[in-house]
């Protein structure tokens, strides 16, 4: 009702009526009593805001020039080259800013803007909604590999069948050039080196001595030593070597190292 009245400068009734409403707050026992205190500080609160909106200091107005000449001062501006026919106001503006001017004022307002850059995602932010499920997929997907389990034996046969008959094609190719080599100059033993060794492949050479095994193994060729303690390889005749090998009972086998700097 006083609203003017208490909203003036020159008014205490605002401080007056806190003083009465502490008094009456003492002796409150019901709640309403409560809500209407608490109403009564609502409106106080709001009162005493527009009355202090309504002050007036007597601090000193913010004056851009000054500040923006201070701040030229700081960063070292030259007036000198100012010209002589200038006037005063004139020249309190002019001048030559140096060159690091710009970065001293930097360094200078670093100390206080000091913060962390901002967070960002570089792809933006992850998804807070849950997955769907997709029961139907999952069953097609179950499907899928019983199918693939179901075929992967028949591949994997094949894949074994091609790769022993190469396996066999070559063990054949080696002993046909063997036999060919023997039939045209018996006489001149074949050295195992030079037989296997691929001067130009060390890979190849591996696989030579693999198959050359198989050749040992059924007995089709035998290895043995000349007079130089180095291994020479011969075709057996008649399965001369099977036929021992069976007689003895037993073969002897030998695993040879061959390093890359070896074959070299």
């Amino acid at each position: 009702e006083n609203r003017e009245d208490v909203l003036s400068s020159k008014s205490n009734r605002l401080t007056e009526a806190l003083e009465e409403a502490n008094k009456l707050f003492s002796g409150v026992s019901c709640a309403r009593e409560a809500v209407l205190d608490a109403q009564f500080l609502v409106l106080a609160s709001n009162l005493g805001k527009e009355k202090a909106n309504e002050l007036h200091s007597e601090m000193t107005a913010f004056d851009s020039l000054a500040f923006a000449e201070d701040l030229l001062t700081f960063m070292g501006i030259n007036r000198i080259g100012v010209e002589e026919n200038d006037s005063d106001s004139e020249s309190t503006s002019g001048g030559y800013l140096p060159s690091n001017a710009w970065h001293k004022l930097g360094e200078e307002t670093e100390k206080y803007l000091r913060r962390a850059p901002s967070f960002h995602y570089m792809f933006g932010t992850f998804r807070s909604d849950p997955p769907i499920q997709r029961q139907r997929i999952e069953r097609q997907k179950k499907a899928t590999e019983g199918q693939e389990k179901r075929v992967m034996p028949a591949q994997l046969k094949k894949m074994e069948e091609s790769h022993q008959e190469a396996t066999e094609k070559e063990v054949e190719r080696i002993l046909g050039l063997l036999q060919t080599h023997f039939k045209n100059d018996p006489d001149t033993p074949i050295s195992f080196f030079d037989l296997v060794i691929d001067p130009n492949s060390f890979a190849r050479t591996v696989e030579n001595i693999f198959h050359v095994s198989f050749i040992i193994r059924d007995g089709f060729a035998r290895i043995k030593l000349d007079d130089d303690k180095l291994p020479i390889i011969e075709p057996s005749k008649n399965n001369e070597g099977r036929e021992n090998d069976h007689g003895a009972g037993a073969r002897n086998q030998v695993i040879l190292s061959l390093s890359h700097q070896e074959w070299k």
